[in-house]
Parts: C-alpha cells; sequence; structure tokens
C-alpha cells in the first residue's frame, strides 16, 4: 500500500484529491498548518473509507515539511504520489511596482524552497519503489505573468522552471513530474474546473503519465 501525500489539505481541491486518490486504493497523508482543519478533513474521509491521517506542517518551515512526510511515510507507507498545491496568502499579490525584494522573499520560500524540500523528502521513497509522481498546480500566472499579482507571478514561474526540470530529470527513473494550470476560480458548480473535475485530471495526469503541463481549461486570450 503506498501513500498519497497533499501539501496545502482543504475542504475543496484539497479533499475532493485525497477521495480521488483514496478510492483507487492509496493511504492519504494530509499535510496543513491548521490542525483542527486536519482533524475535520480526516474525519470526513473516514467515513467515505479512506484511511487518511493528517500531518501539521508549514510550507514557510522546511523542517516541519520534512518531518511530516517522512512521517507519513512510516506511518502510512511510503509516498508514491506527491501533490503540492497550497493556497498563496493574499499578500503575495501586489501590484510589480509595489512589490519590494522583502517581499518576494516569503513567495519564493512558499513556491520554490517549499517544493524544493518536499521532493527531497520523498524521493528516496519513490526510488525504492520504483515509481512515482510530483504534481504542483498553479494559477495562470505560473505561465501569464500579472501585473497585479507579482510575487505569485515571480514564485509560480520559478517552481514551473523547477518543475519542468524534474520532469526531464527524473523521467528515467519512472517518476513522472507534471504541472496544472488552472486558469480560473475553482468552483463546485463549475464544469472544467470544479473541485472534483480538478481531482479526476490529477488522477488522470498520475496514471497516464503523458506531457509535463497540463491545463484545466483554455486560457483566455
Amino acid at each position: 500500500m503506498t501513500t498519497f501525500a497533499l501539501v496545502g489539505a482543504g475542504p475543496g481541491l484539497g479533499l475532493a484529491s485525497a477521495r480521488r486518490f483514496g478510492a483507487a486504493g492509496h493511504r492519504v497523508a494530509l499535510l496543513s498548518r491548521d490542525a483542527d482543519r486536519l482533524d475535520a478533513l480526516t474525519t470526513e474521509l473516514d467515513g467515505d473509507g479512506v484511511r487518511a491521517r493528517g500531518f501539521t506542517a508549514d510550507v514557510l518551515d522546511p523542517t516541519s515539511l520534512t518531518a511530516a512526510l517522512r512521517a507519513a511515510a512510516e506511518d502510512l507507507g511510503p509516498v508514491e504520489i506527491l501533490q503540492f498545491s497550497p493556497a498563496p496568502r493574499a499578500d503575495f499579490m501586489k501590484p510589480v511596482l509595489d512589490t519590494t525584494a522583502a517581499d518576494l522573499e516569503d513567495p519564493l520560500a512558499f513556491s520554490v524552497t517549499g517544493p524544493v524540500t518536499c521532493v527531497h523528502a520523498v524521493l528516496p521513497g519513490m526510488r525504492e519503489l520504483g515509481r512515482g509522481t510530483l504534481l504542483f498546480v498553479n494559477g495562470a500566472s505560473a505561465v501569464r505573468p500579472h501585473s497585479e499579482r507579482a510575487g505569485t507571478s515571480v514564485a509560480f514561474a520559478a517552481e514551473s522552471a523547477y518543475a519542468a526540470m524534474l520532469h526531464r530529470t527524473l523521467a528515467p527513473q519512472n517518476i513522472h513530474t507534471a504541472q496544472l494550470i488552472v486558469p480560473g476560480v475553482i468552483h463546485p458548480d463549475a464544469e472544467r474546473t470544479s473541485p472534483d473535475a480538478l481531482a479526476e485530471q490529477l488522477y488522470a495526469i498520475h496514471t497516464e503519465r503523458g506531457a509535463f503541463r497540463h491545463y484545466a481549461e483554455p486560457m483566455p486570450a
């Protein structure tokens, strides 16, 4: 039995992804700063017949991320799939001319240091398994910079570059890296960008192991 580890667990896409991968037989490790949220999510998943456990961790704290992912592998089984999809803070999205060098420190830690830490924590287990999937979920600014959201535009672009390098480098080891771009708002009634639809797409990306970049829906012109 292997583990689906979700960094950035929440009641929307995170819960839907946990359900989808859990339904496929994976145990689920939920990572979030909010212990009460983790308790609520694990209770809901347990009711669906999904074995899940919460691990408190802060994306801005590499030590806590590493400890949580290692504990998840020890308690639930090796991490075969990692989904990195925490929601960025609102203060990461200042206009470009209002964004100082100091303002970029947390966005870059969130979108670069965080993913690098997670990958290094799970990669040894994936290599032992002989397979693995790294899933990165980003908004449109990852591929189309937005001058009113400078922090996420810069940080998501760096995260995209890192993930693209992983895609090329790890493919010979049977470890697939992919990015899902969600251009618009995630809404429960949306055809392509509801949590359930996105979770289904992420599961298909994991199983089909094709291209690096995928879009939840076409990017507006």
